[in-house]
């Protein structure tokens, strides 16, 4: 266990600790991101979806945090030829990608210790609704982990690796109805932010969050697909994942 803590430990001071230490003006990104979308939809909608709009910047950042990891892992693998050196190590994938998850959560800190404190502020629900909140946001975060690892092992560029993240950020939390009710979105059209599963976990957390009342079989409802879809995308990535085949 200490070894294994020790393995995840390092990954954090490689990936977070200095980058964060010594290019600090790379951290603008991981907070302005959610922060825009934030301020946008403020101004827009004259401050009445503020409590949508910081669930969607902490749904946000989980899922760009996860969705980092890609570029990172890929960079590393193709550039420094580490996933080399990790598979012939007794390092476990486990231990390796969990390391480096965390580090994702440590170097977008920022954003969500600015996004926690005007959750804070401004949404008053119960322990119990907040641990349900952190429950769905720790969800998504898992499921963009493991897309991201499985990405990572079968990119062979850096560059490719960024344009897939963009590309999952923006469809997964820019397009999709997260900083925002699903409702505002035209009916016909409303399927299509049903096939993103941060569209459940925005559901969700406005429900919690006091922002959205939804009825109990829904509330079920949308539990079940976001578990399925965080199973299914745990399984790709981990599964399917061409870990050893570098």
């Amino acid at each position: 266990m200490i070894r294994v803590w020790n393995q995840m430990l390092a990954s954090v001071l490689v990936n977070a600790i200095y980058e964060m230490k010594n290019y600090p003006v790379v951290l603008l990104n991981t907070v302005l991101s959610p922060l825009s979308f934030l301020v946008l939809i403020f101004l827009i909608s004259g401050g009445s979806l503020l409590g949508e709009a910081i669930l969607g910047g902490l749904i946000m950042s989980m899922f760009q945090s996860g969705v980092s990891l890609q570029a990172d892992l890929s960079h590393l693998k193709n550039d420094f030829k580490l996933q080399e050196i990790v598979v012939g190590s007794p390092t476990r994938p486990s231990a390796y990608v969990g390391g480096m998850a965390l580090s994702e959560i440590v170097y977008s800190s920022p954003a969500l210790i600015i996004l926690t404190i005007l959750f804070a502020l401004t949404i008053n629900v119960p322990f119990l609704q907040v641990v349900g909140i952190v429950v769905v946001l720790l969800m998504v975060f898992l499921s963009s982990v493991a897309l991201s690892f499985a990405f990572a092992t079968i990119s062979t560029d850096i560059v490719q690796s960024f344009a897939f993240s963009r590309l999952i950020t923006v469809l997964f939390t820019a397009l999709a109805p997260v900083y925002y009710p699903v409702t505002l979105i035209p009916e016909p059209f409303r399927f299509l932010a049903y096939l993103s599963p941060t569209t459940y976990a925005a559901q969700l957390a406005q429900h919690m969050g006091g922002l959205a009342q939804i009825s109990p079989e829904m509330f079920g409802f949308d539990w079940a697909v976001l578990l399925i879809f965080t199973a299914v995308f745990l399984w790709v990535g981990f599964s399917r994942a061409r870990w050893r085949d570098v």
